[in-house]
């Protein structure tokens, strides 16, 4: 009997945000579509393994250091002293939010979800291979790679040990740890750093580079330093790893510059992996790089056209914010049959903000100072301090800025960039200034509306004022 091989238009790779952002797009736009998933539930690494439980995780911390900082519930003898397992249990009944309403997704819009590893035989035929051994054979017209990425195992280090963990397994600590090791000053590192100290618990942070989240303006990276060093962290900048040694009790790491730290557990985190290489890529002729990222051009194509990448496979910026939009994107630019523009409707945008979800809170989006310094870009720059925003003081939450970038002639808002709490919520309304065609991407916008008051968003009047009043 012939093997059935069942036809697409689009086939998806990887049930993430980047998977569910291009089906989607696909399916509503009259595409039959089919997404392959090699786990047991969708919503890829970010449901199961990142963002979701971690953010979750931190939203947990935060409400029981508000408890233990506030001075009503002190007076009252009332504290909330719970250790990591417990507070996981906040994040195992949003996960499971977050895949009941997914999966909803697939159904509602007739999306077969196939299960099983997906593995090239050809550019246009795909098989999913099931634990048990039972496969599926796809065709498709297009295909778009959202399979996600893994943290980055170096093979001379023992993640079998019960105390060396990475951020897919940091979360799955069933013991009381007091001290911790965070190899990787990046945006997972800085994240957890935050929170492990949150939970009064010593964190070393190593740092590779000279500074931290180099990438970010250079004003808002020293507000952060200052706030972890002033709550505890130890924060080591222009380290090399040299070996780990497992003990029973902890974990030492060796470092090249000859410093041994030992703590009860050590998180690596440095970097990522794509996950590319169960894929059978080499039918295909795509080549990822060391790190298993795979390479696109500026409409998310592979070096076979119909192939597309979306998300953590072809590398930074790694957002699950960004992966639902090159879904998206790829997905839009393949309805049009590879780019035709008569076909094509507006694509999503990829100006992407980033959000880091340190305590407090960062977000950034647009150039920093030194990037217009560079580009010889006359700029200037307004600043609203929290501790002087009324929504701040009233909720006590006073760490942090917004800080705002615009040309000092044509006032045009050139960066936005933001340390405190909701900076992450609150940098959007600087997106969408930004986002508007001259003139109306203007700084004028913010000195000439209106505002609720008193509300964190009243900082961007503030420091709108605060730029302008600086032009002479």
């Amino acid at each position: 009997m012939a093997e059935v091989i069942q036809e697409y238009d689009v086939v998806v790779l990887g049930t993430g945000p980047g998977g569910e952002g291009a089906a989607m797009q696909a399916v509503k736009n009259g595409r039959s579509v089919a997404v392959v998933e090699r786990e047991h539930a969708v919503g890829g690494n970010c449901t199961h393994r990142g963002t979701i439980p971690s953010k979750a995780l931190r939203f947990a911390i935060f409400q029981m250091t508000e408890v233990n900082n506030n001075v009503l519930f002190r007076e009252h003898g009332i504290t909330a002293n719970f250790m990591l397992p417990e507070l996981r249990r906040r994040a195992r009944s949003v996960i499971e939010a977050q895949i009941k309403m997914r999966t909803a997704f697939y159904d509602r819009n007739d999306i077969p979800i196939i299960r099983g590893q997906a593995r090239f035989l050809d550019p246009h035929t795909i098989e999913a291979t099931e634990e048990d051994g039972s496969r599926t054979t796809l065709r498709a017209k297009y295909v778009v790679i959202a399979t996600g990425s893994r943290p980055y195992r170096p093979p001379e280090i023992d993640f079998n040990h019960p105390r060396v963990f990475d951020s897919d397994t940091i979360l799955d600590v069933d013991f009381h740890v007091k001290s911790i090791t965070i190899f990787g000053a990046g945006v997972i590192g800085c994240e957890y750093a935050s929170m492990f100290r949150n939970l009064e618990i010593k964190v070393n942070l190593i740092n590779t580079r000279d500074r931290l989240l180099d990438f970010l303006d250079e004003e808002i990276v020293d507000a952060l330093s200052y706030h972890l060093r002033e709550r505890g962290v130890i924060v080591r900048h222009r380290e090399s790893f040299d070996r780990v040694e497992t003990c029973d009790d902890g974990v030492i790491l060796h470092l090249k510059s000859g410093k041994q730290l030992k703590t009860d557990v050590l998180l690596w985190a440095q970097g990522r992996t794509g996950n590319s290489d169960h894929l059978g890529l080499d039918v295909t002729g795509i080549v990822p790089d060391s790190r298993g990222n795979i390479p696109v051009n500026s409409n998310l194509q592979t070096i076979v056209p119909h192939i597309y990448g979306a998300g953590d496979v072809i590398g930074p910026p790694a957002l699950a914010s960004a992966a639902y939009n090159q879904g998206r994107y790829a997905a839009s630019h393949l309805l049009c049959d590879g780019g035709n523009a008569e076909q094509c409707g507006p694509a999503p945008s990829l100006d992407i903000p980033a959000g880091i979800y340190t305590s407090p809170e960062i977000s950034s989006l647009g150039k920093t100072e030194r990037e217009l310094t560079e580009a010889h870009v006359p700029y200037e720059v307004g600043h609203a301090h929290f501790k002087s925003i009324a929504r701040a003081q009233i909720t006590g939450q006073t760490t942090g800025m917004l800080k705002i970038l615009f040309h000092r002639e044509t006032l045009e808002v050139l960066g936005i960039h933001c340390f405190g709490a909701n900076a992450s919520e609150i940098i959007h309304i600087g997106q969408a200034i930004m986002a508007q065609p001259k003139p109306n991407n203007t700084l004028m916008y913010f000195i000439n509306t209106t505002f609720n008051y008193p509300t964190m968003a009243e900082a961007y009047r503030v420091a709108a004022l605060n730029g302008f009043n600086r032009l002479f």
